[in-house]
């Protein structure tokens, strides 16, 4: 009899040691759920962070080759503008003597 009572304790034992060990697993995978999320959710954050950083560069670095390009621009144009305006007069006098000559 007591050898029976000894089993169903054991037994009895072994159920609790279960329950616990279903109850501490459950915890566990809770656990690492919610480490994953947090883990999920500061990737998501550091990936934001470096897009916009990357966006802000390249922000910088357009707009300052967009002045670069127009003082070029402005450089060229003015450049022009000094070589049209030496030539501009000599042109105006061969056409002056042209109508001079074929006017009269």
């Amino acid at each position: 009899m007591e050898l029976i009572k000894k089993i169903k304790q054991a037994e009895a034992q072994a159920q609790q040691i279960i329950e616990q060990a279903k109850a501490d697993a459950a915890k566990k995978a809770e656990e690492g759920r919610a480490n994953r999320q947090q883990a999920l959710a500061k990737a998501a954050q550091q990936r934001n962070k470096a897009t916009e950083a990357a966006v802000a560069s390249a922000q910088k670095e357009a707009s300052s080759e967009v002045e670069n390009l127009k003082s070029k621009a402005e450089n060229e144009r003015q450049q022009l503008r000094k070589k049209a305006n030496t030539k501009i007069p000599p042109a105006v006098a061969k056409v002056m003597e042209y109508l001079h000559s074929h006017s009269a």
